[in-house]
């Protein structure tokens, strides 16, 4: 198992902050897939949520190899790539749904995900923590 790479503090911040990332996983032919994310940064994983059975959960399941790319939105010249291994898929409710709870309020403010929504309980959350396995920064 490869080493962890660590999340320089010169740009831990657009792992931490309301900054929608490209998450690229691989299809069953090999052809990269990217999907815009929301993430957030805790323990040195960066952490992801989706539903059950989405074309990126179906990818991460057979092929745990993924990259992050986060672009500063003030400024497209500093940016962190982070490639890394899946190392956990926490489907326990509580804390999935918890997990994008806390998304929705860091993004939209609304901290209830399936406000408005009748989606609640029809859908099987998922949590996702990457392991960074190298890092590469762009910018100051």
């Amino acid at each position: 198992m490869e080493a962890a790479a660590l999340i320089p503090e010169s740009h831990k911040d657009l792992l931490e902050q309301a900054v929608t990332i490209t998450l690229v996983t691989l299809m069953p032919d090999g052809q990269p897939q990217a999907t815009p994310v929301w993430c957030d940064f805790e323990d040195g994983y960066v952490r992801v949520n989706t539903a059950r059975g989405r074309q990126k959960d179906k990818n991460m399941l057979a092929r745990p190899k993924v990259t992050v790319l986060a672009i500063d939105p003030t400024n497209p010249y500093r940016w962190i790539e982070v490639r890394g291994m899946v190392v956990d898929f926490n489907d326990d409710q509580e804390i999935a749904v918890g997990h994008i709870n806390k998304l929705s309020g860091l993004y939209r403010g609304q901290p209830d995900y399936y406000a408005g929504s009748d989606r609640l309980g029809k859908e099987q959350r998922v949590m996702i923590r990457i392991k960074p396995t190298r890092v590469i920064t762009g910018g100051a």
